[in-house]
């Protein structure tokens, strides 16, 4: 038979070899000869059906100060058909929107499409000012693969709303990331260079002919920026400096650093130092472009480093936007291991990765609402079933209420259970 136990918050799934737990004697020899292990522990999310295509899309506007503005670009993309708004990220000081909401390829493109044509009518870049480097009313357009959808999915979406936008509104559309088509213009900076002031000229050389729109510039929108791209974090470290000392230590860290002959410690690391108003601090401003390479708490500490030498006072962090639950599980364990620290739980080492890069200080920092996964599986957008944890699932199926049915059960166990086994059960039992 197959038991199913919780253990330290995990749950586990065993096969008990004991003919005195009720298996064919056969199926007892045979599972004992088997070189497949039928034991598993699961922490983390297991489907029990293929999800559906998922795709992210976290478009940036050039308004963060205007409620009324932000809120009608927020309700065009709630209003899109099979697209979810999971969160809406604005900075007075940097006069700025990051909007992030998911859905299938053909749902995300409409969405953005529908909030850049909001945009269109209330933002104007003449009036425009703002701490964040910016190339147009919407900055940048990015579609991020997450679930059942692959970077070529991403990249196809990136090209099918550009060229959309600049048929539509009429507005200059520059291809970046994994949808760039050349090499020089593959980056966000490379791009933005000259930004907003400097576009009209840009648009003169034949090598920033947009990808997509006219050539001429267009005063109240500028160009927009899109592409497809791996998750990037959004990630700033407070200071109590000066935005000059911010930005020095920004270039010792970033991969550009200063240039050729001076790169930074950090690959995969684009950053800056600048004034943030609200908090009357300074930060040093990153985006991890590749968290395989560079991580949270990597940048946390190593502009720690760099503080304390400088003797300047560091009072936390923050993530703009949302952050995939990896990283944060990541900075967790770090400092467990660093303090030597004793937690099992997911939620108590979330809990302290929080606390730890201090992403409650400026802002609370809601892990249920800015973890994706989180945020995701509390979405109405999609079924509650397929986003449950094991440990949540046998919580499901034991309760003293209407439970998923045998077939979802079945999944559970076909989707852990090598081939081997699975067929000696179903065979002898």
């Amino acid at each position: 038979m197959l038991a199913v136990t919780l253990t330290r918050g995990l749950a586990k799934i065993s096969c008990s070899t004991s003919t005195a737990a009720g298996f064919h004697p056969k199926l007892h020899r045979a599972l004992l000869r088997s070189s497949s292990v039928f034991s598993f522990v699961f922490s983390r999310p297991v489907s029990l059906a293929k999800m559906a295509q998922l795709i992210e899309c976290v478009p940036n506007f050039s308004e963060g100060r205007d409620q009324q503005v932000i809120d009608a670009i927020s309700k065009s993309i709630s209003a899109t058909t099979g697209a979810t708004l999971l969160n809406v990220d604005p900075g007075k000081s940097t006069n700025r929107t990051v909007y992030t909401f998911v859905g299938s390829a053909e749902a995300v493109v409409e969405a953005a499409l529908a909030a850049a044509k909001t945009a269109f009518d209330l933002i104007d870049m003449t009036k425009q000012t703002g701490e964040h480097p910016r190339l147009g009313a919407l900055d940048v357009c990015p579609f991020i693969p997450i679930s059942n959808a692959t970077m070529a999915d991403c990249v196809e979406c990136a090209k099918k709303f550009s060229r959309r936008l600049g048929e539509e509104l009429a507005v200059p559309v520059y291809l970046y990331g994994f949808a760039a088509q050349a090499d020089y213009r593959r980056s966000v900076p490379q791009i933005r260079a000259g930004e907003y002031e400097g576009l009209a000229e840009k648009l003169k050389k034949a090598e920033w002919i947009p990808d997509f729109g006219p050539t001429q510039f267009v005063p109240r929108w500028g160009a927009t920026i899109a592409g497809a791209r791996k998750f990037l974090i959004a990630y700033n470290v407070n200071l109590l400096s000066t935005k000059e000392q911010a930005h020095r230590i920004a270039l010792n860290i970033r991969e550009q650093g200063r240039g050729a002959k001076e790169p930074g410690r950090l690959p995969a690391v684009q950053g800056l130092g600048w004034w943030f108003d609200e908090g009357k601090i300074a930060q040093v401003s990153t985006n991890l472009t590749d968290l395989d390479l560079t991580t949270l708490h990597q940048v946390f500490v190593e502009v720690e480093k760099d503080a304390w030498e400088m003797n300047l006072p560091m009072i936390g962090s923050e993530i703009v936007g949302l952050v995939p639950l990896k990283p944060v599980l990541e900075a967790a364990e770090y400092f467990i291991k660093k303090e030597n620290l004793f937690i099992l739980e997911e939620e108590q080492k979330v809990q302290l990765a929080v606390s730890r890069l201090g992403l409650n200080t400026l802002s609370p920092f809601d892990y249920k609402t800015r973890i994706i996964e989180y945020a995701v599986a509390n979405s109405a957008a999609t079924s509650p079933l397929l986003n449950l944890t094991v440990k949540n699932f046998v919580g499901e199926v034991a309760a003293r209420k209407p439970a998923p049915g045998g077939g979802s059960v079945a999944a559970l166990v076909g989707s852990m259970v090598s081939p081997r086994v699975l067929w000696l059960i179903f065979y002898f039992c």
